[in-house]
Order: C-alpha cells, then sequence, then structure tokens
C-alpha cells in the first residue's frame, strides 16, 4: 500500500477554483455517516442506561450501523470508480491498496466499515453468551469503538485532503473539516466517558489523567492543520454543540426500562452528562499556537501539556461542585440523571476515585503527584498531536 500524503516534487496540487468550491458528494456521504455513527452511539448509550439491551436492532444501533453502509459503500465506490474509471487528476491524488485506488481516508472508512459491521454479529453473541455488559470497553465493543474511530478519521481525512488542495479558496471545506474533526474529538470523549463523564470524579487526579492521554490530540492535530481562526475553539465547540444536542433532545423521548432489575424508574430517555469544557483549554491552544515556533518540539509538547491540565483544572473543578448541587438538576445542565440499575442514595453527591492515603483520607500529596504526572501525559498528548498535525497539513490524497 503506497502511504505517502505528501505533494510531489513539483510543488502542492491546487485545484481550479470552480473545483475548489465544490464539496464532492463522496465527501457529504462520510460526513453523514460519521454523523450517524456518533449520534446513534450516543443514543445507544442512552438506551442502555433507560430500557436495557432489549433487542439487537434498535434504533440507535440502526443508526450506527447505518453509518457504518454509508461509509463503506460510499468509499469502496469510490475505490472502484477511481480504479477502472478515474481520470488522471482522480488517479494522481489517490492512494494504491491491492492494486485499487482511492484516497487514504477512503481506505480508512472501508477498514472502519468492515471492522463495525464484523462486530455486529460478535457483540450479538457477547450479549447472548455473558449477558449484561459490566463495562462499555467489552471486546465486541472495542472493535465497534475501533471501526468508529477509523470511519471518523478517515472522513476527516477526505475533508482534509480536498481542504489542502484546495487552499484557501473553499470556506465550506474548511468548515466541513472543522465538523469532521468536533465528531473525532466527541468519539474519543465518549470512549472514555466512564472516567471522565460524572461530575464525580473531576476531584480525583484520575479523571485529569485519562482526559490528558485522550483529549489533547485530538484539539491539537486539527488545529495545526485547519485553515480558520480559532481552529481548537471551533473543534471543542462542535464536541460541545454535538453532545447538548443529544442531552436536550433524548429526555424528551418517553421510555421505561424492560431490563430488570429496577430501582430507579425512568419515564424519558436518559440524556448524555454535560460535556467537559475543553473550549477553555482550546481557547488557550489557539493563542499559544502561532507563537509555538519559538520553542523546541519537545517544548512545545510540554508547555501545551501543562497548559491542558491546569486550565481543565480550573474550570472542572468548581464546574463540578455545581453539577453535584440542586441548581444543575434541570433540563439545561441535565444532571442528576441515574441508570434503571441505579440504587440512588447519598453516593450520587459524594466525589469518587479521590487520591486517598492508607488510613482512607484525601491526601494532597497524592492529589497533585497525580496532577504532576497527568501534566507529563498530557505533554506526550499534545506532542503527538502537534506532529500529527504538521503531517496533516501534507496530506493531499
Amino acid at each position: 500500500m503506497t502511504t505517502s500524503a505528501l505533494p510531489p516534487a513539483s510543488g502542492p496540487r491546487t485545484l481550479p477554483t470552480s473545483a475548489a468550491l465544490r464539496v464532492p458528494w463522496s465527501l457529504g456521504a462520510v460526513t453523514l455517516a460519521s454523523t450517524c455513527i456518533i449520534l446513534g452511539l450516543l443514543w445507544d448509550i442512552s438506551w442502555h442506561r433507560t430500557i436495557g439491551r432489549d433487542a439487537f436492532l434498535t434504533p440507535a444501533h440502526v443508526a450506527i450501523y447505518l453509518g457504518a453502509v454509508i461509509a463503506g459503500l460510499t468509499c469502496g465506490g469510490l475505490a472502484l470508480r477511481t480504479t477502472f474509471a478515474g481520470d488522471a487528476a482522480a488517479r494522481g491524488v489517490s492512494v494504491v491498496f491491492w492494486g485499487f485506488r482511492a484516497p487514504l481516508g477512503a481506505w480508512v472508512c472501508i477498514w472502519g466499515s468492515f471492522a463495525m459491521l464484523t462486530s455486529a454479529p460478535f457483540d450479538n453473541w457477547w450479549h447472548n453468551a455473558y449477558g449484561l455488559d459490566v463495562q462499555i470497553l467489552s471486546p465486541p465493543h472495542t472493535l465497534l469503538g475501533l471501526g468508529m474511530i477509523a470511519i471518523q478519521i478517515g472522513a476527516m481525512l477526505m475533508v482534509l485532503a480536498h481542504q489542502n488542495r484546495a487552499g484557501e479558496s473553499s470556506i465550506a471545506l474548511r468548515g466541513l473539516y472543522v465538523y469532521c474533526s468536533g465528531i473525532a474529538l466527541l468519539m474519543v470523549a465518549t470512549i472514555v466517558w466512564e472516567y471522565t463523564g460524572f461530575a464525580n470524579d473531576m476531584h480525583g487526579s484520575l479523571f485529569y489523567k485519562v482526559a490528558a492521554v485522550s483529549l489533547p490530540s485530538f484539539l491539537l492535530a486539527p488545529a495545526v492543520a485547519s485553515r480558520v481562526r480559532w481552529p481548537a475553539t471551533q473543534v471543542a465547540l462542535v464536541y460541545m454543540g454535538l453532545t447538548l444536542f443529544m442531552a436536550w433532545t433524548l429526555p424528551l423521548f418517553p421510555a421505561t426500562a424492560r431490563l430488570a432489575p429496577v430501582y430507579n424508574p425512568p419515564t424519558h430517555l436518559l440524556p448524555p452528562t454535560f460535556p467537559l469544557l475543553l473550549f477553555v483549554p482550546a481557547l488557550l491552544f489557539d493563542l499559544l499556537l502561532p507563537r509555538r515556533a519559538r520553542w523546541r518540539e519537545w517544548q512545545q509538547g510540554l508547555v501545551l501539556g501543562i497548559v491542558f491540565v491546569l486550565t481543565l483544572l480550573v474550570v472542572q473543578w468548581p464546574f463540578a461542585a455545581f453539577l453535584m448541587s440542586p441548581s444543575a438538576r434541570n433540563a439545561f445542565f441535565v444532571a442528576d440523571r441515574w441508570d434503571y440499575s441505579s440504587t440512588l442514595g447519598p453516593w450520587r453527591y459524594n466525589y469518587w476515585s479521590l487520591d486517598s492515603d492508607a488510613a482512607g483520607h484525601w491526601s494532597p500529596l497524592g492529589f497533585w503527584s497525580g496532577i504532576g504526572f497527568a501534566m507529563l501525559i498530557a505533554a506526550a498528548s499534545s506532542w503527538w498531536g502537534l506532529a500529527r498535525g504538521r503531517w496533516m497539513r501534507g496530506v493531499q490524497r
């Protein structure tokens, strides 16, 4: 497989103005597929928390696998057309795999589609054999998650290649790239949601370690490769907007639990928890990125990693206290919403995963050493995001 994403030695490809301003139907299709997958995933989590796993072909599952089918058919068709009927320009911006030609992002989407569709019967067998999932990251869900991430990243790469070839001439392509990047960020945030989604966890260092390893690179890489102003902030706002859309929409639909035992009977679909305030560290990223040239690469990652963890600590620590207060128990902040299988008690308003000493008391030393370790993790994640972003700026295929 030829994976070179760099432009030819003669210089970067630039599409004619009319072509640059046109958004190909394939980009719209893979963006629709990405949207179906992420919204279907949030819907599916709500379905499991509210109703239970009552059937395989739930509406949420249909939405998820519809995204896989759309991405697979679109990119498979694009590969066939480019290979057998593509002109010189289309073949020149394609990647060869097993004798077939398609854009790099299309191959990533095809792999993701196969992974997702393979995980479907695996997941059905797993539930029949072992019952309800204890954790989100079961083996079939891991394969499904990798496939979903691949489609999100593949869609982003397809849009990115068109954006890079079009230069500054297409506002639509730049906006579509930011949107796809926001979906990819939301995808990763959803995968680690068990550790970062609840306000009860936000006073322990584990929350910041998990956020540090998963989120900075998905803010920085698209920001480095983007051609819009305030790119990281816009990506974070897409993540927040899609989460809030589902948080405010799902509770409008009546639902009852169908899988015993039911300790907390629901009346409507549960919403996702309120999104993290990632637009704050993203805003600081956008302010620092233009100045990073004065630092060495490892210094860039270190500074941005420290900024991410400290900023997240400053905003999420007090916001966690607010989300656990009566003021947040409303339709806007959607706080204090618990699964049907939860036995309600005072634990809802306690902090979990606190850094404790041998006697079981909260340990400031343990917490701050954990925060320091989170900064190192975030520095590595930021460095990787910057490196990936520089590579993405050269993607032409």
